[in-house]
């Protein structure tokens, strides 16, 4: 095969990767599928601002001077954490649109010993259940925390805080994960829509 055959084949598995990772599973509700293909987006302005901030320097952060890493060990640099920390919330969000696709009912063909396999109901329910219910429990908990002007422990914000939206930084900060808190309904809607599908079609 040439280069320029090799060039124009990559696209095309592109396209079909993405095809089958959203190919709609048969009788998935039209609103189901749009909650699911939105989990991912309310995740994705704060992992971008994350990034930006932490990982490209930007200067959108209000720094305190204090130690930023926290507990990280000494080895892994805080600009790895965050972009790592930030893929890893993308993929735990899109796991949703395996809710209403195809490959949500019967395991790819790269899952070793499972592919072709019909995915139990429960392996999808149960996550999903307890998943929305600790998101929404937690962002839900934090900014009802910021509304009074506190932070997750309940302390009260100082006015150089990250968090204070006394600031550009800090409002846009709050902006880029208020939409944090529709993670959880959505991932409960459409987790239900899976059970009630799964269920009836058993």
């Amino acid at each position: 095969m040439t280069d320029s055959a090799v060039a124009a084949a990559r696209p095309r598995r592109v396209q079909a990767l993405w095809a089958a990772a959203h190919t709609p599973a048969a009788g998935t509700p039209r609103w189901a599928r749009t909650a699911a293909l939105l989990v991912p987006l309310t995740v994705l302005p704060s992992s971008l601002w994350r990034i930006a901030a932490v990982a490209l320097h930007l200067p959108i952060m209000q720094h305190t001077g204090g130690d930023e890493s926290g507990n990280l060990p000494s080895w892994m640099p805080l600009e790895l954490y965050v972009v790592l920390l930030s893929v890893l919330s993308e993929a735990l969000a899109f796991t949703a649109v395996g809710l209403v696709s195809t490959w949500g009912e019967t395991f790819p063909r790269w899952v070793p010993f499972l592919r072709g396999r019909r995915v139990p109901t429960l392996a999808a329910v149960v996550p999903g259940a307890l998943g929305s219910a600790v998101l929404t429990c937690l962002w839900t908990w934090v900014f009802a925390m910021l509304a009074f002007g506190r932070d997750i422990q309940g302390e009260r914000l100082a006015a150089d805080s990250p968090l204070s939206a006394d600031t550009w930084q800090g409002a846009l900060v709050i902006v880029t994960y208020v939409p944090l808190v529709a993670w959880g309904p959505l991932l409960a809607a459409v987790t239900f829509a899976y059970y009630r599908r799964r269920a009836h079609g058993a």
